[in-house]
C-alpha cells in the first residue's frame, strides 16, 4: 500500500484542521445517464462532502478499474484546493460506507489525526445522487419516444441513398410542407468531400445564404461560431457510434452501415444549437427525410448528370400521429437551380479573390485540388484499355488523340467517390483540363531536388498533384518513359480519376472504379515559364 511522504503529510497538518464531518464515496455514473444515450457510464464519480457546512469539496470521474488512491487524490484536493465556496482546511472526522476504503484512508492518513468511521448511509451524498436520478429521468429525450424509430429508420433510408454522390452543396432543393409552424425548408447536402455526412434542413432561404457568404469569407472562429449559430435549420448528421481520436481522416462512407449513427437536431439564432427535437419538429423532420428519399430515388439518373436540372415532384405521405386532423401530407420537392447558380457565383467570386491575393504574393501553385492522401501513379494505358475508357466512364474529355505506340501516357489519381467526383467538378468548373506538365523543384534547407507534377486548366490555374525526388530511379524511369510516350503521340497524355482509395481496389483500381478520363497536352517546363520552384515552406517562383 502506497503512503504519504513526509512533506506532504507535513504540509497536510498545517491547514487548519476544523470540527467537522465529511462524507466520502464513489458511486457508478450510473445516476448522471441519459436513458437515451448510449454514452459509456462504465464509470465512477468519488466525491468528498462536508456534512456539516453542506458543500461538495471535491468531485472526481474515474474508471471503474481505478484503485482506491483515487479517493486519496481527490481528498487531499478536497483539503489543499477545494470547490468554492469551501476553504482549504483538514477534517476532524470523515466517514464512509465502504469497509474497505474505510481500511484503506485509516492506513494512509494516521499520521493526520484524523478519525475514520463507517456508516452504513451518507445522507448528504445519497440526497446529492437522488437529485442526479431525478434530473437524468426528468431529461428531454433526444427523439420524442413515439417517432425516434421511424425517424432513425429514415435516416439510415438518407444514408444508403448517399445524396452527398448526387448533389453538391449549392445545388439545393426545396421541400414544401406548409404544416407544423414550417412553410418551405431548403435542402443542402453535406459530404461531397468525404469529410461531415448530413442534411440541413434550412426554415429560412436568407439564413442558408448568410452561412455560405461567412464560410467563403473564411472569418475568425468567433466569427465562424457566431454564423453558425446564427444559422435557422433542422438538421441530420452521420457519425461513427465509437469516436476513435487516432482516426480522424477516416471517411464514414468507408465503413459498415452498422457503425454508422444518424444524430438530430435544431439551430436558431435565439436557441442556439440543440441535439434534440421536439414533437413538431419531429414531424417535420420525418416528413422531410421520406420525401427526400422518393425524390432521390426517383430522379437519380437526372441528378447524376453534368447539369442541376429543373425537377417538381409532388408526394402524399402519410403522418406518423392521430392527433392530426389529416392522415396523409402533401409535399413537394423540388430542385432550385437559379439558386444553386447564385451560390456556385459567390463561391466562384471567392475564389477570384483568392486569385488575385495569390497574384500578390506571387504563388504559382494551388495545392487544393487533389486530396492528400490519394494514390498516384504515372503510366501507360494500352489503347484497347482507352477505347473501352472512353465509352464507359461518366466523364470523359476529349482532345482527338490519334492512337500510336503501345499506349496512352497517363496520371492515375485514386481516391473516395465523393473526393473523386469533386476532384472532376472542380476540373470541369475550370473548363476542363488542359496540360499535364513536370517543372523542376528544390527544397533549399534540405538540398533536395523534385519533380512536380503539375495540372493546368483550360482557365490556366495551375494545381500542384506530386512531389516527386529526382533520386528515386524509378520516378527517373517512369518519366524517361512518359516523355518518349507522349512524344510518340504528338505531345498528348492523359489523367484518369478513379475512386477505391480504400477497398480492395486500393493501389490497382479497375475499370468498373474508374469515373473520368481526361485527355489533355504534355507541356514542358519550358512551355509553362515558371523556372526552378522553391519550397519555402510553399513552392513559389524562384
Amino acid at each position: 500500500m502506497s503512503v504519504l511522504n513526509r512533506t506532504t503529510c507535513r504540509r497536510l497538518k498545517n491547514l487548519q484542521q476544523i470540527p467537522t464531518v465529511w462524507e466520502g464515496d464513489r458511486r457508478p455514473l450510473l445516476a448522471f445517464a441519459d436513458v437515451e444515450s448510449d454514452a459509456d457510464t462504465s464509470g465512477e464519480c468519488i466525491l468528498w462532502v462536508d456534512g456539516s457546512e453542506g458543500v461538495v469539496r471535491a468531485m472526481d470521474v474515474v474508471s471503474s478499474e481505478t484503485g482506491p488512491e483515487a479517493v486519496v487524490r481527490a481528498l487531499l484536493r478536497a483539503m489543499e484546493h477545494p470547490q468554492s465556496p469551501a476553504r482549504p482546511a483538514r477534517p476532524s472526522k470523515i466517514v464512509v460506507r465502504d469497509r474497505e476504503i474505510q481500511f484503506y484512508l485509516r492506513g494512509v492518513l494516521q499520521e493526520l489525526d484524523i478519525t475514520i468511521d463507517y456508516v452504513p448511509s451518507l445522507p448528504l451524498i445519497d440526497e446529492l445522487f437522488r437529485g442526479f436520478e431525478e434530473i437524468a429521468s426528468t431529461r428531454q429525450p433526444k427523439l420524442p419516444p413515439q417517432y425516434a424509430e421511424i425517424l432513425i429508420e429514415q435516416a439510415y433510408e438518407i444514408w444508403k441513398d448517399a445524396p452527398w454522390e448526387l448533389l453538391s452543396d449549392h445545388q439545393v432543393l426545396s421541400i414544401e410542407l406548409n404544416q407544423w409552424d414550417v412553410g418551405t425548408l431548403y435542402v443542402s447536402v453535406m459530404g461531397m468531400l468525404g469529410m461531415e455526412y448530413g442534411v440541413l434542413l434550412y426554415r429560412s432561404l436568407d439564413s442558408l445564404k448568410r452561412f455560405r457568404a461567412a464560410v467563403l469569407r473564411e472569418e475568425s472562429f468567433e466569427q465562424m461560431e457566431q454564423a453558425f449559430l446564427g444559422q435557422d435549420c433542422l438538421f441530420l448528421t452521420f457519425g461513427r457510434q465509437e469516436d476513435d481520436e487516432d482516426e480522424e481522416d477516416l471517411d464514414l462512407a468507408d465503413l459498415p452501415m452498422s457503425e454508422i449513427t444518424p444524430n438530430f437536431g435544431t439551430v436558431h439564432p435565439l436557441e442556439g444549437m440543440r441535439s434534440f427535437l421536439y414533437d413538431e419538429e419531429a414531424i417535420a423532420v420525418y416528413i422531410a427525410l421520406v420525401a427526400l428519399h422518393r425524390f432521390l430515388r426517383a430522379c437519380d439518373e437526372q441528378l447524376a448528370g453534368d447539369t442541376f436540372p429543373v425537377i417538381s415532384k409532388r408526394y402524399r405521405i402519410r403522418v406518423p400521429t392521430k392527433l392530426e386532423s389529416k392522415s396523409t401530407a402533401t409535399v413537394q420537392v423540388s430542385t432550385v437551380p437559379d439558386l444553386a447558380s447564385e451560390l456556385l457565383a459567390m463561391a466562384d467570386s471567392s475564389e477570384d479573390d483568392d486569385d488575385e491575393d495569390s497574384d500578390d504574393l506571387a504563388v504559382p501553385l494551388r495545392d487544393d485540388l487533389v486530396p492528400k492522401d490519394a494514390f498516384l501513379s504515372l503510366g501507360m494505358m494500352p489503347w484497347e484499355s482507352v477505347e473501352m475508357l472512353r465509352a464507359g466512364v461518366d466523364y470523359y474529355h476529349s482532345k482527338d488523340v490519334t492512337a500510336a505506340g503501345e499506349g496512352m501516357p497517363v496520371v492515375l489519381i485514386q481516391t473516395t467517390r465523393p473526393k473523386a467526383k469533386a476532384l472532376i467538378e472542380q476540373i470541369q468548373t475550370a473548363g476542363g483540363l488542359k496540360g499535364i506538365c513536370f517543372n523542376p523543384g528544390e527544397d533549399p534547407f534540405e538540398g533536395e531536388r523534385y519533380d512536380l507534377g503539375i495540372l493546368q486548366t483550360e482557365n490556366s490555374s495551375l494545381y500542384l498533384f506530386g512531389e516527386f525526388p529526382e533520386a528515386d530511379p524509378t520516378h527517373v524511369a517512369a518519366r524517361k518513359k512518359w516523355d518518349q510516350r507522349c512524344k510518340k503521340i504528338k505531345g498528348y497524355c492523359g489523367l484518369i480519376i478513379a475512386k477505391g482509395l480504400t477497398g480492395a481496389a486500393r493501389g490497382n483500381p479497375q475499370p468498373r472504379d474508374m469515373m473520368a478520363l481526361f485527355e489533355a497536352r504534355s507541356l514542358s517546363a519550358k512551355e509553362l515559364g515558371l523556372g526552378m520552384l522553391q519550397l519555402m515552406p510553399q513552392f513559389e517562383i524562384d
